[in-house]
């Protein structure tokens, strides 16, 4: 199918000969003024398609828009980057049509953007939380818009924008079209769908479930404290126009930045904690070509188009295939080819089978480039370099006969050599690993001769062997295998490095140190040298006698008298002593007294006898409270001559 009229021109400067399956699926009669579905593999065009696919719905039969007002058309990208490349990609397509193009993306100056809304555009591109905004302020009036394209779908409801989506879905007019592209098609994507769309027409490429043959899939196994060594090799070997390597967390990609740029590699880091404007000049810096290597966190591996990027790095493998995909995807775009390397640490080799299997990949599994193979690579390359290739002019002839007088031939050869080798990283010495498809024999070295050396930390300052072991690895360039015994004492800890390695380790400690600056190794002469009683752990206690307590101050068992057997008695008695000690006070019986004889009654004025205190009282029967002359039972809840209820006392409203 051809493209339309008012965009075939500029798809002819920009050099396209031929359309990718993603784009002559969107340009077919059936397709025309139908809400879409489309999935394909990253880097086939679906910016461009999706693009062509508003042409006919904005436009019409006409070549040119007319003066700009209320937006036409809203396309919503996951990330801030992702929304300014599908405006860029927008203007050059739309460029001959007259269309002006605003971006809405968190992080730019909402006034700015306010303005340009208010002077007019026919397409908005921005980011989830950025176009709600502007509608809940009213700055962005959605009323006349004809098509809502909804870029990497997948992604934006894995970032959690569902309910942003669903608010600019409900705000456009429901007669609108309604495009959704992505690389895969989840069960959410498709209820969105669903609830959203009228009739949706599904676009799936042919290549959708397959490996992408642009792209060569290579899994190097390396040790894992040699991760970032192997990340040196693999881009000094491919010595790629552009690079780029993805980690897992933020904290890496500076560590990493940091490093590279300090070994001589021109980096820029890409990740959330910078700012708008620094995460633009870093894919700006990619695009110009002053940088070479950008380190990046999951948050580029959408939609981000570098030209020339070849090569393609997993410092972290990914957490499932999709990412692994997406990640991969920023290479082998548009035809060109590409490399994917994952560097795997050989203790992680079967999740990583695993996550290719997900992801439907096939890799070749090897180790990382040796320096003795990235040396014979510059060679290679230096001998099919366009500066050895081409004649020199006469001037350039002229100064090389000056040379010739005055140097012999080698040496301006071995001259042009070093010259070559200044300007690139010099290459890292990998530890040796186990070759992929075999797993590491834990066997144990032969430490005969080893030797022997000391780190200035013990028991007291907390030293554990299981902190203590990586650190000498990392820094030391040895393998566990290669470490011997390890005696934690209380000043300090011994322990041994195989014969084979000991120089190289105490060279490497030499130069890189431990890490800490007050953490010092030296060599020692074993467990058995010197003043190792004085760190050797205290001895056993003695063991409790029988009937014996052990006195700290004394430091010597303290044997308590023999107790007398237990006397029936009160508990508060003393037991094991005399009732009375000799001497003491008597024992006096207490005194018996007699009940008192009630008084006799006094009849001189015949009445009842007087009562006295030893008699009981009478008790006094109750007589209910009331009115005078109340002389019935209180009152219970009814009477005895009335079966009616009780009044209900009335309360105050």
């Amino acid at each position: 199918m051809n493209a339309p009229a008012a965009l075939a021109g500029a798809l002819t400067e920009r050099g396209y000969t031929a359309f990718t399956p993603v784009q002559s699926a969107v340009l077919e009669d059936d397709a025309r003024g139908a809400d879409l579905l489309v999935s394909a593999q990253t880097g086939s065009g679906k910016t461009v398609a999706f693009g062509l696919a508003l042409a006919d719905t904005l436009l019409g039969d006409a070549d040119t828009f007319a003066k700009a007002g209320a937006p036409m058309a809203l396309c919503v990208a996951p990330t801030r980057e992702l929304a300014l490349q599908v405006k860029r990609e927008l203007e050059w397509l739309y460029a001959k049509t007259g269309a002006r193009t605003a971006s809405c993306v968190g992080g730019m100056d909402m006034r700015q953007e306010r303005r340009t809304l208010d002077f007019g555009a026919h397409i908005v591109v921005g980011t989830p939380g950025r176009l709600r905004d502007h509608i809940e302020r009213g700055s962005l009036d959605l009323s006349d818009i004809k098509a809502v394209v909804l870029d990497e779908a997948d992604e934006m409801l894995d970032l959690g924008f569902r309910e942003d989506l669903e608010f600019i879905l409900d705000a456009a007019p429901s007669e609108r079209r309604t495009l959704m592209f992505s690389a895969t098609v989840p069960r959410t994507i498709a209820n969105m769908a669903k609830r959203y769309q009228r009739d949706a027409l599904r676009i799936s490429t042919i290549a959708e479930n397959e490996q992408h043959l642009d792209i060569e899939y290579r899994a190097l196994t390396v040790a894992p404290n040699d991760r970032e060594n192997a990340i040196i090799n693999v881009l000094r070997y491919y010595d790629a126009s552009s690079a780029m390597v993805f980690c897992s967390t933020r904290v890496t990609v500076t560590h990493l930045a940091s490093r590279f740029a300090n070994r001589g590699f021109a980096v820029v880091a890409l990740s959330g904690e910078l700012t708008q404007s620094a995460r633009t000049h870093a894919l700006q810096a990619m695009r110009d070509g002053r940088a070479k290597v950008c380190i990046a966190t999951d948050v580029a591996a959408r939609g981000i188009d570098l030209p020339n990027l070849d090569l393609v790095i997993h410092a972290d493998l990914p957490n499932n295939g999709a990412t692994l995909l997406h990640r991969s995807g920023r290479t082998g775009r548009a035809g060109r080819k590409g490399v994917c390397a994952l560097v795997v640490p050989h203790t992680r080799r079967r999740m990583a089978e695993r996550l290719l299997q997900t992801a439907n990949v096939t890799a070749d599994w090897a180790k990382p480039p040796s320096a003795q193979d990235i040396l014979d690579r510059d060679r290679e390359r230096m001998f099919s370099s366009a500066v050895l290739q081409d004649e020199p002019n006469e001037d350039e002839l002229a100064f090389a006969q000056e040379l010739l007088g005055r140097y012999s031939p080698t040496r301006i050869a071995a001259a042009f050599y070093r010259l070559h080798a200044a300007a690139q990283p010099a290459p890292e010495e990998l530890i040796d690993t186990p070759a992929p498809g075999e797993r590491e024999k834990k066997q144990r070295r032969d430490f005969t001769g080893g030797q022997w050396f000391k780190i200035n930390t013990g028991r007291k300052h907390g030293a554990e062997p299981r902190w203590l072991l990586p650190m000498l690895c990392r820094h030391g360039h040895i393998t566990k295998n290669e470490i011997g015994a390890i005696k934690v004492l209380d000043t300090r800890t011994l322990f041994e490095i195989s014969a084979d390695a000991s120089e190289r380790f105490f060279d490497a400690i030499q130069h890189n140190g431990t890490g800490e600056k007050s953490l010092i190794v030296t060599r020692d002469g074993g467990p058995g040298d010197r003043d190792d009683a004085l760190d050797a752990p205290a001895k056993p206690r003695k063991s409790y006698k029988p009937k014996a307590t052990y006195d700290p101050l004394e430091q010597e068992p303290v044997t308590e008298p023999d107790t007398p057997p237990r006397t029936e008695g009160r508990p508060w008695q003393d037991k094991g002593k005399p009732k009375f000690a000799k001497g003491g006070k008597p024992k006096f019986d207490k005194p018996k007294y007699e009940k008192r004889k009630p008084a006799k009654a006094d009849n001189t004025d015949g009445g009842e006898p007087r009562a006295t205190d030893d008699k009981p009282k009478a008790k006094t029967k109750f007589k209910p409270k009331g009115k005078p002359g109340f002389k019935s039972a209180p009152f219970k809840g009814k009477t005895a001559n009335s079966g009616s209820r009780p009044l209900k006392r009335k309360t105050r409203d």
